[in-house]
């Protein structure tokens, strides 16, 4: 028996319907978060050609709540009929002090790629503030004693304590900064240390208080966007996030910290292409520019007519930054929709040897390769991917690794907000 037929086993498809029976078109729909559709208008969905083994399918789609289920592909095609449910299924977070009384209690969604997308959001969103006071915390704590109303000692004193690892004091510190003194640093960072936390109900009404006094300030909107982002509101984020693009059109900080939230309800929503449009318009010699513009085209394309503007785009991008894997691994995906798998396969490889992040990069490369006959080649792909999908602790590690990077990045532009 050829071997590779123990891998390339199943087709995966399915119908997400409402509770009425009704299909629901444009759902996002995700394979242990490294495949990814959406549902036609008849609310189906197809994943081809899925190796064995157990992978976790989730439904996403705005004014429903979130669907979760374990599915096993196994010896034959798997269909499975998704009901959606409406409402909203957001726990409330329970904290007392300042919104933290507990690290580790999640004040989200219990669904782990809920959790894990915010998380990215909101330390992105506390790359913005401000950096912390070099004085440690028990020199600050001898200094307010002798001056307990100073909001600005409070605020160090916060930053000390968040840096010596001591959450819970951190909070306290923030939020009586803010009390007795409500600048645009000190709301700002009360917001940013209560949605790192997972507070993000809390956080959005210390946004808001925020926007409302500074209504100039390009990273309340970005944080309010992302409190609103960890609360599940996803239609009101992506307002505000747009709301930031425009306040400084001109500025790529807030568009590059838009086009890093990995969410499909925020690159569909209206306005999204336009804004990386403009960005693209913009900076027309920023590759990252480029990259993003083609990806929002791509995504939101109604028919083939997008694909020759995606080329293009995207070959600019690898013009401008070679080394731009992820660039090579969407041309690759472009090329596979149009049936030009050995071009195909090339931006694939290109994209995997840059290295790319994408998971799924390996799993399109086997299909292409089994598209054009080179079965041995397909296998080892799919067993690279098998791989890299089983090992959730890495994919975490990752994970980390790209938080602190856009860190950093969003660190050297925060005089620009």
């Amino acid at each position: 028996m050829n071997v590779l037929l123990l891998l390339l086993i199943a087709d995966f498809d399915g119908v997400v319907r409402t509770s009425d029976s009704k299909p629901v078109a444009g759902a996002a729909v995700s394979l242990s978060q490294t495949l990814t559709t959406r549902t036609d208008a008849g609310g189906r969905f197809h994943f081809p050609a899925l190796p064995s083994g157990a992978y976790t399918l989730r439904v996403q789609m705005a004014g429903f709540g979130p669907f979760t289920q374990s599915v096993n592909v196994a010896e034959k095609d798997v269909r499975l009929d998704v009901t959606l449910s409406p409402g909203d299924f957001f726990d409330e977070p329970k904290f007392a002090v300042a919104g933290v009384t507990d690290t580790v209690n999640r004040g989200g969604h219990g669904s782990d790629v809920v959790i894990r997308s915010t998380e990215a959001v909101a330390r992105a969103a506390a790359a913005l503030a401000s950096e912390p006071a070099p004085e440690p915390a028990e020199q600050l704590r001898q200094r307010l004693a002798a001056d307990p109303n100073n909001a600005a000692l409070h605020h160090s004193l916060a930053s000390a304590e968040e840096r010596e690892g001591h959450a819970l004091e951190a909070a306290r510190e923030y939020q009586r900064a803010a009390e007795l003194a409500p600048t645009e640093d000190h709301l700002f960072d009360w917001g940013t240390d209560l949605l790192t936390h997972r507070a993000p109900a809390q956080a959005v009404e210390v946004f808001s208080k925020g926007h409302r006094l500074f209504p100039a300030s390009t990273r309340m909107l970005l944080g309010l966007g992302a409190a609103l982002f960890g609360r599940g509101t996803y239609d009101e984020a992506a307002q505000r996030f747009f709301e930031a693009t425009d306040l400084k059109p001109e500025d790529p900080a807030p568009y590059l910290f838009l086009g890093a939230i990995d969410n499909a309800e925020i690159a569909h929503a209206d306005g999204y292409a336009m804004r990386m449009e403009r960005l693209a318009k913009l900076h027309p010699d920023r590759a990252d520019a480029n990259l993003l513009y083609a990806s929002a085209l791509w995504t939101n394309r109604a028919g083939a007519d997008a694909a020759p503007r995606v080329l293009e785009l995207l070959h600019k991008a690898v013009k401008l930054d070679p080394k731009l894997a992820d660039a090579r691994v969407e041309l690759g995906i472009v090329r596979a929709d149009q049936g030009d798998y050995a071009e195909a396969i090339a931006e694939f490889r290109a994209g995997i040897e840059l290295g790319t992040s994408r998971k799924e990069a390996h799993y399109r490369l086997a299909q292409a390769y089994q598209h054009v006959g080179e079965s041995a080649e397909a296998q080892k792909e799919l067993e690279l991917y098998q791989r890299l999908r089983a090992t959730s602790a890495e994919e975490e590690e990752r994970q980390r690794r790209q938080i602190r990077q856009f860190i950093f990045e969003m660190r050297k532009q925060r005089a620009h907000f």
